[in-house]
């Protein structure tokens, strides 16, 4: 509270507002974090996520294939015909089951509830690939253990290996075959809806102003 003059010059009681006080709007932001700070933790958190990756990379690579080629071994049991159709079915259901996925994951993504649905198929996808990614490891393999699991398949489980490839390719086919429909259908769908919400102005009938009365010729 202070005294205050007017130009007459009675004095009045107010309020003087110093430079410390002012409006909450016109507060400052606190001081943030720099950029700089949160790129160097970013970047030291990445190079951590790839180092773990590497090392656990190293540590599957020396223990999946020769693992899951003994799984595979024990199923066949050395059998011509058990190999060929153990290997159509992981194909074709372990390639066709992750694809499907992926594409109800893509059309869900922009969805009420999509991000979620999506993350969940993606995750399920990696989950149903595995056995097929295993089998590549032994296939496309260079350490010891991809060398030792192409052997037990090549004596405990013949054929498995060329059939899981053939139901791969099958399982690729058919999902082209299937999101190709789905996704023209979906288009054309689209297209129909957006033609539907725009204005037909064409047909919108013009209405003509009455005339004033007086308004004629004399």
């Amino acid at each position: 509270m202070a005294l205050a003059a007017t130009p007459d010059g009675r004095a009045y009681a107010g309020l003087m507002t110093t430079p410390s006080e002012t409006a909450p709007g016109d507060a400052r932001p606190e001081p943030t974090r720099s950029s700089f700070v949160t790129w160097r933790n970013r970047i030291i958190a990445l190079v951590v996520l790839a180092v773990v990756l590497w090392v656990s990379y190293l540590i599957l690579a020396a223990f999946i294939p020769r693992w899951w080629a003994q799984r595979i071994a024990e199923n066949v049991h050395g059998s011509f015909a058990k190999g060929i159709w153990s290997g159509l079915a992981i194909g074709i259901i372990c390639t066709a089951v992750p694809l499907f996925l992926l594409l109800t994951a893509g059309m869900t993504w922009r969805k009420r509830s999509g991000p979620f649905i999506a993350g969940a198929s993606a995750v399920l996808a990696i989950l149903a690939a595995i056995p097929n990614l295993m089998t590549l490891t032994i296939v496309l393999g260079d350490s010891n253990a991809a060398h030792a699991g192409e052997r037990i398949l090549d004596v405990d489980a013949p054929g498995y290996r060329g059939a899981v490839l053939v139901g791969a390719i099958v399982a690729a086919l058919l999902f082209a075959v299937v999101a190709f429909l789905v996704i023209r259908r979906r288009f054309r769908r689209n297209r129909a809806e957006k033609q539907r919400g725009v204005p037909e102005k064409q047909h919108v009938p013009v209405e003509i102003p009455p005339t004033p009365p007086g308004s004629g010729t004399i």
